[in-house]
C-alpha cells in the first residue's frame, strides 16, 4: 500500500472548501495541520478550545482556524468559522495523504475465493483472505492480514485496516472504517448450565453495520444468538469496546474506549457513552442519553439527559473512611426515617 505525498493547497482554496472567511493572503500555500504551538509557517493550526487561547499569540502557523470572537488575538492569517472544530475535522480529511491515492489492486499473496464478488478499484493487501460468497463494493480497501468471512457484504468506499477479522454473514454499509485488530461477528457469550458444566449455544444471527460506521482497534461486536446485532448509521465506536450479541445502537451515537454493553440492550439515537461505561443486559436507553465515564447502568433510562454513577478520585485515606461509612448507609437511613416519623415530619 503506497502512501502519497501530503496534499498542498492555497489558503484561498482551503477557505472555499471549508466555507470559511479568509482574512489574509489567499495565495499562500499550506501543506498540513498542526497545533498552535508546534505549527510551522507552511501549516494551518486551529483554536476550538479556550484552554489553548494562551498559545495563539505565539503561533508560527501560516493561518489559524478560529471563531471570529478570537480574531483580534490572532497574529497571522486566519480562517474564521462559527464552528472551528468542525472546520478542523473537514481540513484534516483534505490533508490526509491516504485520500485520493490510486488503489494498489490485489496483492499476489492475497487469497480470494473465486465465488467472491469484487467491485471496481478494490484493494486487497498482502496475506488478506476473502472467503466464498463475499461481496465487496466499489473502492473497498482490505488491509494486510485481514479476513472477510463467507457471504459477508461490505459497502462501497469502506476500509478495513490491517488484521481486521469480519466473520461470515456480516453486512457492513458504505464508507465504514474498521481499525486494526477489531472483530465483527464473533460468537456471542451464550452458554447453558446443567448444574455441573456449560453447554454452548450456537450463535445463529449476524451483525449489520450501517453506513459511515467507524470501529476502533481491538473492539469486538458479537453476532446475534438468533436475530442480528444492529449498529446504526454514523455510529462511532472507540478502541477496546465490547458489544455483546443482539445489542442495538441507534444512529449517530458514540461510544468511548472500554465501554462494555451486555446482550440485548438497546441504545437510542444520538447517545454518548463515556470511557469505561458498563451497560447491563436487556436494558433500553432512549434517544439523547449521555452517560459519563466509568458509570454502571443497571436500569433502563427513559428520559434524555446526562447520567452518572461513578465517584471521583480522592485520597486513599478519605476513600477508606467513606467505604466504611457506605456499609452503614442503610441503617442510617432507617434510623433517620424513624426519627422523622416520631417528630411527625
Amino acid at each position: 500500500m503506497t502512501r502519497s505525498a501530503t496534499p498542498k493547497m492555497t489558503l484561498g482554496e482551503l477557505a472555499e472548501r471549508l466555507g470559511a472567511r479568509l482574512v489574509g493572503d489567499a495565495g499562500r500555500q499550506v501543506s498540513g495541520l498542526a497545533t498552535l504551538n508546534t505549527a510551522e509557517p507552511g501549516q494551518v493550526a486551529f483554536l476550538a478550545n479556550r484552554a489553548y487561547l494562551k498559545d495563539l499569540p505565539g503561533t508560527r502557523a501560516a493561518a489559524v482556524l478560529l471563531h471570529p470572537q478570537h480574531a483580534e488575538s490572532c497574529p497571522v492569517d486566519r480562517l474564521e468559522l462559527d464552528n472551528p472544530y468542525l472546520g478542523y475535522a473537514a481540513a484534516s480529511r483534505l490533508f490526509d495523504p491516504l485520500v485520493g491515492r490510486e488503489p494498489a489492486g490485489i496483492h499476489p499473496s492475497a487469497v480470494v475465493d473465486p465465488t467472491a464478488t469484487l467491485g471496481a478499484r478494490v484493494e486487497i493487501g498482502p496475506l488478506a483472505v476473502i472467503e466464498a460468497g463475499a461481496c465487496l463494493g466499489d473502492d473497498v480497501t482490505v488491509g494486510p492480514g485481514s479476513v472477510v468471512g463467507a457471504d459477508t457484504t461490505i459497502g462501497a468506499e469502506s476500509r478495513l485496516h490491517a488484521n481486521v477479522t469480519v466473520y461470515h454473514g456480516v453486512v457492513i454499509g458504505r464508507r465504514a472504517v474498521l481499525h486494526s485488530g477489531c472483530v465483527v461477528g464473533g460468537d456471542g457469550f451464550g452458554f447453558a448450565h446443567d448444574g455441573s458444566r456449560w453447554h454452548k449455544i450456537a450463535q445463529l444471527g449476524g451483525v449489520v453495520l450501517g453506513d459511515d460506521v467507524e470501529v476502533g482497534s481491538c473492539s469486538s461486536i458479537d453476532r446475534g444468538a438468533l436475530g442480528d446485532t444492529l449498529i446504526g448509521n454514523d455510529v462511532k465506536i472507540d478502541s477496546q469496546v465490547q458489544i455483546a450479541h443482539n445489542v442495538q445502537i441507534g444512529e449517530h451515537s458514540a461510544l468511548a474506549g472500554c465501554v462494555g454493553i451486555a446482550g440485548s440492550t438497546k441504545v437510542g439515537r444520538h447517545c454518548m457513552l463515556g470511557g469505561g461505561v458498563g451497560l447491563a443486559g436487556h436494558l433500553t436507553l432512549c434517544d439523547g442519553v449521555q452517560v459519563t465515564g466509568m458509570s454502571l447502568v443497571t436500569n433502563s433510562i427513559h428520559e434524555p439527559g446526562v447520567y452518572s454513577s461513578g465517584t471521583g478520585a480522592m485520597s486513599n485515606a478519605q476513600w477508606r473512611k467513606n467505604a466504611v461509612r457506605f456499609k452503614h448507609l442503610d441503617d442510617m437511613a432507617k434510623r433517620l426515617a424513624r426519627l422523622e416519623k416520631g417528630r411527625g415530619a
